[in-house]
């Protein structure tokens, strides 16, 4: 199982942890006017999904307006998730506060179906640990990080290169 820390404390992760080769496990989360979405929405597209503890935080903030950027830049046919358990609400404010258009921000603080589909969920604090996926158009996974300090940023460089061999397939 993955080792994770927060704030340099060990958390407790629930869930599945997922890996590269896996056939990516599906989810229902909530889009920002409350309906749910599915990762089969999105089916026959790239995805790069971002799982963060909150929007609202100074990395998960630079991470997701960096995401937006890389997935702006790459083009093609990619979908780019934000997976926190922040409201939906709070997500939808956020993006018109920082004027990303981009970025789908989902809301996993319903049913945390991502969270343990992915083993992403904080058993202690209810909150997403910091994690990023790469899926393949068939849906298979082809990248996976789950950063090992939740206040962390991510390897940006090997997810952008993911998702650049996942579009030349």
């Amino acid at each position: 199982m993955v080792q994770v820390t927060f704030k340099n404390n060990p958390v407790t992760l629930v869930g599945n942890e997922v890996k590269v080769g896996d056939q990516a496990p599906d989810f229902t989360v909530l889009a920002n006017d409350l309906s749910p979405i599915t990762l089969q929405e999105s089916e026959g597209k790239v995805r790069l999904i971002a799982s963060v503890p909150s929007l609202d935080t100074g990395v998960c903030d630079a991470e997701t307006r960096r995401f937006n950027e890389e997935v702006a830049s790459i083009g093609g046919d990619v979908v780019f998730y934000t997976v926190s358990v922040d409201l939906p609400f709070a997500q939808k404010r956020w993006c018109a506060a920082a004027g990303i258009e981009g970025v789908h921000t989902v809301s996993d603080h319903k049913e945390l179906s991502f969270g343990e589909a992915y083993g992403v969920y904080i058993k202690e604090l209810r909150l997403l640990a910091r994690a990023v996926f790469v899926i393949d158009r068939s849906g298979t996974v082809t990248y996976v990080e789950y950063v090992s300090e939740g206040t962390s940023h991510p390897n940006y460089e090997a997810a952008v290169e993911a998702v650049k061999a996942a579009l030349a397939k």
